[in-house]
């Protein structure tokens, strides 16, 4: 399948369980973590996290058989601190920063420009609102092709793997806005 055979789209409830499943495959497959609630909370309540709230979204990529194969969202919550470093909670504060979350592809449709479509639609969301002035998102770089496809499309600003002790191993981005 090429790109264009798959439908992006706002996700919309009748969705929202094949979504659910994309992720919560995604965070026991490559992040070997599972479903950890202070973490992951928001797969639990799509609604509350992404369709309700205004200034967020929730998007999906559908396949040519009807199938949710791909998500994506943003929130306008910045990064906490703890646990992420302070420097990069202050540099993004929640309200104006655009958090991208949740840009999961399952693995037999990836390379096939997916996330890089998601990203863009879920960039031109943050543009439309007005109101956000950086776009932020971290990753976790264990996971295959996860840092080489952010860094091809982002700016590092911190590293944990290059502190003392080694953080939590994520790599912060700014994402330049659309």
């Amino acid at each position: 399948m090429r790109t264009s055979d798959y439908t992006l789209r706002t996700a919309t409830p009748d969705v929202l369980d094949a979504a659910r499943a994309v992720m919560l495959d995604t965070v026991y497959r490559d992040f070997g973590t599972g479903y950890v609630p202070r973490w992951h909370g928001d797969i639990v309540d799509l609604v509350g996290a992404y369709l309700a709230p205004e200034r967020h979204t929730l998007l999906v990529a559908v396949d040519a058989g009807g199938e949710v194969v791909a998500t994506g969202a943003l929130d306008s919550r910045g990064p906490a601190h703890p646990p992420n470093p302070r420097y990069v909670a202050e540099r993004y504060p929640s309200g104006v920063t655009a958090q991208l979350r949740r840009v999961y592809v399952r693995p037999e449709h990836r390379r096939r420009g997916l996330a890089r479509r998601l990203v863009d639609e879920l960039l031109a969301f943050a543009a439309a609102d007005g109101g956000y002035r950086a776009v932020y998102l971290h990753t976790d770089p264990a996971v295959p092709g996860a840092e080489p496809f952010w860094r091809s499309l982002a700016k590092v600003v911190h590293d944990e793997r290059e502190d003392a002790g080694g953080g939590q191993a994520v790599v912060h981005f700014d994402v330049p806005m659309a």
